[in-house]
């Protein structure tokens, strides 16, 4: 896969000629929008499994954790434009246009959007300045195209009003219940808390009361203890299972598997 095309950085992108199956965990920090041009894409979270196909948009709610699949298909790479909807340009619009803010969207965090003439123009209209990279986009024409994405999506879409203008902070959730869901995500602690509504010094304080031990040493804990679930009822293999369980390598996995169990993950037996 080529590396991604960045029309604004951070902004506009384009996820670009991948001829390979690739997955990967990710934190959503923005409200983003994403055209499949070909190929398939999946995501998946903890409550939801969403899959487009070429020609479908998908709005992702922001502050989500997924796993996304990005699939080339035959004789057809996988190619993606996404658009992250970031809340500075967002409360903007909402401020010019006097749209009402500060109510707590509670509808379904992932939307595949209807097929729309205008919003298909207007992704194809992107590619060009992708596929001609001497001639990018300038900043204040490139947020005129973010700007214009917004307003095609509330003309097909009139209730994602609520989506993309909720500005209210993450409700504090039930953190045994979401960790529970989530331990295998790779991602530092900060970012639990922040998905968890809490601060970081709140996020270690619930912690440390609901599990009886720090973050970390929880998350070593039990992604050990589900890889020799994995290993003793399913017959997985350690190559296979580490990366799912939020470790960075094989070799990592492993020294720490034989100090907590006393054996190697590929000398364990039931």
């Amino acid at each position: 896969m080529t590396n991604p095309t960045e029309i604004i950085p951070g902004v506009i992108f384009f996820s670009y000629l991948s001829t390979m199956k690739k997955e990967k965990v990710a934190f959503l920090k923005h409200n983003t929008l994403v055209m499949l041009v070909s190929g398939r894409f999946s995501m998946e979270n903890a409550h939801e499994k969403i899959s487009m196909k070429s020609g479908e948009m998908l709005l992702i709610q922001k502050n989500q954790l997924a796993e996304i699949t990005k699939t080339p298909l035959e004789n057809e790479h996988y190619q993606t434009i996404v658009i992250s909807l970031q809340e500075n340009l967002l409360r903007q619009i909402a401020l010019e246009e006097q749209i009402e803010t500060g109510r707590k969207y509670t509808g379904p965090p992932n939307i595949l959007i209807p097929g729309n003439d205008y919003l298909r123009a207007f992704f194809q209209s992107i590619i060009p300045y992708v596929r001609n990279p001497d001639e990018k986009l300038t900043n204040s024409m490139g947020m005129l195209k973010v700007r214009e994405a917004v307003h095609l999506l509330l003309h097909a879409m009139p209730s994602l009003q609520e989506l993309l203008f909720d500005f209210s902070e993450p409700y504090k959730m039930d953190l045994e219940k979401f960790m529970l869901h989530n331990f295998q995500y790779n991602i530092p602690v900060e970012k639990f808390a922040h998905l968890t509504g809490r601060s970081l010094a709140g996020f270690k304080r619930d912690f440390q009361k609901t599990f009886g031990m720090s973050p970390r040493h929880w998350l070593q804990e039990k992604r050990l203890y589900e890889a020799r679930h994995l290993i003793e009822t399913k017959n997985k293999k350690p190559s296979a299972i580490y990366l799912d369980l939020g470790f960075e390598s094989l070799s990592h996995f492993s020294h720490s598997f034989k100090k907590k169990f006393g054996k190697a993950p590929t000398d364990w037996t039931v």
